[in-house]
């Protein structure tokens, strides 16, 4: 069974975390200064979140769809769990095609370690579901 029931737990989440991402003093102002706008498409759930990784912060559109993003990912929002929570690694991901792209991967991969320092945040943000679940 999937982790999020519902399109609305993915964006309050894994949307969550990129808008406390926006905030935080060693990732925001790293995130923010990629210059890209990041398309996400997730599986099971069905939902989608549009990241413009842009000065002057990181903003968060949930159910977006920018036609023009600089990179597309697609995955299972499980997947983007596992992710962040610092057990799944993206780059692998990528490689065995459990994760697309399209775009320069290689941009999102420079910012992987600026999401780091947020593993913590996320798994905070979680907590409570996570407790509810067991």
């Amino acid at each position: 069974m999937a982790f999020f029931k519902d399109a609305d737990e993915v964006y309050k989440y894994i949307g969550g975390v990129f808008r406390e991402a926006a905030e935080h003093p060693e990732s925001g102002k790293k995130l923010a200064s990629a210059n890209v706008t990041m398309q996400v498409y997730y599986t099971d759930p069905e939902s989608s979140l549009t990241i413009h990784l842009k000065e002057p912060k990181v903003e968060v559109v949930d159910g977006g769809d920018d036609a023009d993003a600089d990179v597309k990912l697609w995955m299972s929002a499980d997947t983007a769990d596992k992710f962040w929570r610092g057990e799944y690694n993206l780059a692998i991901g990528l490689a065995k095609g459990k994760v697309k792209a399209k775009g320069p991967a290689s941009k999102i991969l420079k910012l992987v370690p600026a999401t780091k320092p947020l593993f913590p945040l996320y798994r905070n943000i979680v907590a409570e579901k996570d407790s509810a679940t067991v």
